[in-house]
């Protein structure tokens, strides 16, 4: 994805943290950002108001940073030493930054953007009634110190690190793309299935009870792939519905298929070192050759994330000229 301008403006004000956020750590301040900010050191807790856009460049959060109802927070090359949570239709897009806490998006939120970017653990909390389905986007070399938990939304990994578990439930789809999982993948009821091509999971990766079909290689209904992937340790696939396809895999432990419809296509190039059990079948020509010639991930929020990084941008630009 092509990346966007960064900012030239900035506003931030000051005010009692009492007023946006339970008590923490950090001094009894809270910045508040509404705007582009630049080099600077923000030595507590930073806001962003409901509906407002902050965008930053090569800033310093010494606290953690609270995204409100609807709004925006743009990172380039910045640094958060605490945690960041994103509220109901808020937005968080983050460019060559390190974030040392947890990020969080809340029920309802619209997003989550990462690129090159190091985070702890990232909790996506699930949606709720009426709320909408949102996502978390994960690209470019970034990093995830901890366990990916995920309860609502599209949910794409492309070439990146995850040093703990992934686990999705109620997801609308979950697909890794040349990223590497330190623990155990588990991807239950899914809307739209899953793909998990190249990269590698150190740990039992299980697919249960989804929509759609699953894809580990290429070949696929779902998502265009060049090789398939490395599994350390069991791979579990059970009660899916849609087409489930293993091709160029390699699995160091068993794969185990069970009440999948239709059975699962093993093609014979796979490479399982445990042995398989339960029913599958080999591809046939005419499945390959319906197999899809997608461009790029699935899914529309790699272009809603741009829109909407775009337009918060010139939101904070259009703000008025800095007061640091």
């Amino acid at each position: 994805m092509a990346r966007r301008t960064a900012p030239v403006l900035a506003t931030l004000s000051i005010v009692a943290a009492s007023a946006v956020f339970p008590p923490t750590a950090h001094a009894g301040l809270v910045t508040h950002c509404v705007g582009s900010g630049g080099a600077v050191t923000v030595p507590n807790d930073l806001f962003v108001p409901a509906g407002e856009s902050c965008s930053l460049t090569g800033t310093t959060v010494t606290g953690d940073v609270q995204v409100a109802a609807g709004a925006n927070l743009v990172v380039e090359g910045g640094t958060v030493n605490g945690a960041v949570r994103v509220a109901a239709d808020g937005y968080l897009d983050l460019t060559d930054t390190r974030v040392d806490g947890q990020v969080v998006l809340a029920p309802g939120g619209f997003g989550v953007f990462l690129e090159n970017s190091d985070t702890g653990r990232v909790l996506v909390e699930p949606k709720g009634p009426a709320a909408a389905e949102g996502f978390l986007y994960v690209e470019g070399g970034s990093a995830i110190d901890g366990d990916v938990t995920v309860g609502a939304g599209e949910v794409s990994l492309v070439d990146s690190e995850v040093t703990g578990d992934v686990g999705t439930n109620g997801a609308y789809f979950t697909d890794l793309h040349g990223t590497f999982v330190d623990g155990t993948l588990s991807v239950l009821n899914n809307a739209t299935g899953s793909v998990v091509c190249g990269g590698a999971v150190q740990g039992k990766a299980t697919f249960a009870g989804s929509l759609g079909g699953i894809q580990l290689g290429p070949n696929g209904a779902l998502d265009t792939c060049a090789s398939g992937g490395y599994f350390a340790r069991d791979v579990v696939i059970s009660t899916t519905t849609g087409r489930t396809t293993l091709d160029d895999n390699v699995v160091n432990g068993k794969l185990q298929l069970s009440a999948n419809a239709p059975v699962a296509e093993v093609a014979a190039n796979n490479r399982v070192r445990g042995g398989i059990t339960g029913d599958h079948t080999a591809p046939t020509a005419a499945a390959h050759a319906s197999a899809v010639a997608a461009d790029g991930t699935r899914g529309t929020a790699g272009r809603r994330a741009g829109d909407r990084a775009a337009s918060a941008r010139a939101e904070a630009a259009a703000h008025g000229p800095a007061r640091l």
